[in-house]
């Protein structure tokens, strides 16, 4: 097993002139002075607690080539990450760290000032922040950038701290915490351990063919980190248009959330012939969006992502493919070494070494209720039919979206489709409601005509409502169905 950790270091060691990272603003990084970075951090915080095994270090730091020697520092030494969201009330963030009480807080001096001395106006710009002060009167610190009001005093800046070469590096414990969801009183964080994220970065390094001569080009550690360790370059997005920072940087690979890639498509129909493959994740992939993907990028495989963040991945699927599925969205053969059992009622249950070890407080995990409905095919491949919660019962009959969904967004005029149910408070039945965005062409009636061929007829719409975009929330923009159910309620 390759290490997540001594991976990078590895090929550091050996290619230390070669470039690394690409930062968000375009300036290189070679391996050497990534590897220096890490051992620096690594030293700086397994000092700051006496070698203690499996201390929390709160992150919060934006991607970029520091926001990359922070965390895997932090692991080296021995320590969690604990991952800071934006937008926390501050109850929720208190009941989280009271949870994981980090030890280090890592961050940045900007988002210091933003969460401190100016946190007033970046509230009013729609910017919340967590509180990184204030919570953690305990904690040290360690910050990248120049100083700036609101740097806790004695926090340590990291461009600061004298250069080390080497140090003990701490093998298999938990790495990070990831919080999905919770309240305040019972957060839910998925705990995953330095083997498990191992073990998930080799699935996607095999998965997508990386070499040291390639690219990526992502703001995404999960497919960053696997590049670092196949000694190829980590290309990290920038503010500018998407499409030519993938030219300029002559990238191999990409990823992209699908409503991210949808936009920038309708803005620019045609990426570089660099581009070897690219990559959609995070989301389910509409067929409007696949088939932009393959028009703009001819010469580059589209693969779908399935993973779940206690998964690391799961199946992944082609383009063609996925087109070719008239029945349920595809997502692809379980990758080599991934377990997967589909349970009586349809629910996918998954296992394998890349499972995360279980959620923040609880026993570990050996199998993982996904809560996707699925059915295997003839070939062995998942197929996505729903989600267990997404269920809408109207006259005795279970309807599940995800079943019709990808047909319906695949009709001429259509971009993106959502169907949800709203209960009448009296029978609990659910009125069927479809939701669309559409695209020039569009036609109602052409589009009811065509319905009864793709939806069983106890799951055809009560209405139809076009909406200018369908809600979507968290950190993968999936589609937000109580959003969508407020929105269309009459």
């Amino acid at each position: 097993m390759i290490d997540i950790v001594s991976g990078v270091l590895d090929v550091a060691s050996a290619t230390p002139s070669r470039t690394a990272l690409i930062s968000p603003g375009g300036e290189p990084v070679s391996y050497g002075a990534l590897r220096e970075r890490v051992l620096t951090v690594a030293h700086t915080l397994a000092s700051g607690t006496q070698g203690e095994e499996g201390f929390g270090a709160l992150f919060a730091v934006r991607p970029g080539p520091d926001a990359v020697a922070m965390a895997l520092g932090a692991v080296a030494a021995g320590g969690t990450l604990v991952l800071a969201d934006p937008g926390l009330a501050p109850e929720v963030l208190a009941g989280r760290m009271a949870l994981t009480r980090p030890r280090w807080v890592l961050s940045e001096s900007l988002l210091y000032l933003l969460s401190g001395p100016l946190k007033g106006p970046a509230r009013r710009r729609g910017l919340v922040l967590p509180n990184l002060r204030d919570p953690f009167p305990h904690a040290r610190h360690l910050y990248t950038g120049r100083w700036l009001p609101g740097v806790p005093a004695g926090a340590l800046r990291l461009e600061g701290l004298p250069a080390v070469q080497a140090v003990p590096l701490v093998h298999d414990h938990p790495a990070v915490v990831a919080f999905t969801s919770g309240t305040t009183e019972q957060p839910k964080g998925v705990v995953h351990t330095r083997r498990s994220l191992s073990e998930g970065l080799r699935l996607f390094t095999e998965a997508v063919s990386l070499g040291p001569e390639d690219i990526v080009h992502t703001d995404q550690f999960i497919l960053g980190l696997p590049a670092l360790i196949a000694g190829a370059t980590w290309s990290m997005r920038g503010r500018g248009d998407y499409a030519q920072e993938l030219a300029a940087r002559e990238a191999t690979h990409a990823f992209s959330v699908p409503v991210k890639l949808h936009e920038l498509l309708s803005r620019t129909p045609s990426l570089p012939d660099t581009l070897r493959c690219l990559l959609l994740g995070a989301a389910p992939a509409p067929p409007a969006v696949l088939r932009k993907a393959m028009a703009a990028a001819p010469s580059a495989r589209v693969l779908s992502v399935y993973a779940m963040t206690e998964a690391l991945p799961i199946a992944i699927a082609t383009a063609e493919d996925k087109l070719a599925t008239t029945e349920g969205d595809l997502l692809g053969a379980p990758l080599p070494g991934v377990g997967v059992r589909v349970a009586g009622d349809g629910e996918l249950f998954v296992s394998g070494p890349h499972l995360a070890h279980g959620y923040l407080g609880h026993d570990p995990l050996t199998e993982l209720p996904t809560g996707d409905l699925v059915r295997l095919d003839d070939r062995g491949r998942l197929v996505l039919l729903g989600r267990k919660k997404d269920m809408i019962l109207r006259d005795g009959v279970n309807i599940y979206p995800g079943l019709y969904e990808p047909a319906i967004a695949a009709l001429p005029g259509v971009s993106e489709a959502a169907i949800v149910g709203l209960a009448d408070q009296e029978t609990g039945d659910e009125e069927v409601v479809l939701a669309l965005t559409t695209t020039a062409g569009y036609d109602e009636r052409a589009l009811r005509r065509a319905l009864p061929g793709l939806v069983d007829a106890a799951a055809l719409p009560d209405r139809i409502v076009t909406l200018p975009e369908l809600p979507r929330k968290g950190r993968s923009d999936k589609l937000d169905r109580a959003a969508i159910r407020t929105r269309v309620a009459r």
